[in-house]
């Protein structure tokens, strides 16, 4: 069950979308969060709401293992079959448990960072903010693409761009039209792009979960009582037989 906690952590997907369904009840619950009640009294509302919140985490903890039950994960991050296996089974996980993924969770976060904000200038620098800290790259520079037009189009109408502008809004995503087109990215090729960064973020949660394993065994192996016992290749190990 140990190694099966470290995968449940160790997926950023799964985490991510759990930390925000979390997030949406969070205000609610602090709002009623308060000492415990005597035992002779009722329950406090938001005794109720925080029981549910365990349920509902609980109910998907076990959506989890009912799938990890089932499934075969090998932890080999450099073999591409493995890691589209692996990147299979966290996705049966998240539909099944109604997580995010994790182009809906930035979705999600970009809508959560950046409402109110009135400025197209801000509004870019914010997204550009949210890339780093979700470890996204830029490797095509598409926000310097994007800062310039919007260079061009304030010189143009001569003052900052304001989104609720519509008229010179609709100027400044014509240019990112023109961006898109240059940089070949193309709106019906999302599903594939979003499949590219489950992969990648598969690559890396099994990279991740391949070090702490092999950490585990290594101090496991410097205990005296085992000492005799030969080193388990990561890939060997089938996830189920742990549960």
């Amino acid at each position: 069950m140990a190694l099966v906690s470290r995968l449940l952590c160790r997926s950023r997907q799964l985490y991510a979308g759990q930390i925000i369904w979390q997030h949406d009840h969070a205000m609610s619950a602090r709002s009623y969060a308060k000492e415990a009640a005597p035992s002779n009294l009722p329950p406090l509302k938001g005794d109720e709401m925080l029981k549910s919140i365990f349920y509902e985490v609980k109910n998907k903890f076990d959506i989890a293992l009912g799938v990890l039950r089932k499934e075969k994960i090998t932890i080999d991050p450099d073999d591409a079959a493995a890691v589209s296996q692996y990147a299979k089974v966290i996705k049966t996980i998240r539909e099944k448990a109604n997580l995010l993924s994790e182009s809906q969770r930035i979705k999600y976060t970009i809508e959560q960072h950046t409402q109110g904000i009135p400025d197209a200038r801000t509004y870019l620098l914010t997204l550009q903010e949210i890339r780093i800290k979700n470890c996204l790259t830029d490797d095509l520079g598409a926000e310097a693409m994007m800062m310039e037009a919007l260079e061009k189009v304030e010189k143009e109408i001569k003052k900052p761009l304001l989104r609720s502008d519509k008229k010179n809004m609709a100027l400044l995503l014509t240019e990112f039209d023109k961006i898109n087109k240059k940089l070949g990215i193309k709106k019906e090729d999302l599903p594939k792009y979003e499949e590219q960064l489950e992969l990648k973020i598969a690559k890396e949660d099994l990279q991740g979960l391949k070090e702490e394993v092999t950490e585990a065994m290594e101090s496991h192996l410097k205990r005296e009582e085992f000492k005799d016992e030969q080193m388990v290749d990561v890939k060997s190990l089938d996830i189920r037989n742990f549960i």
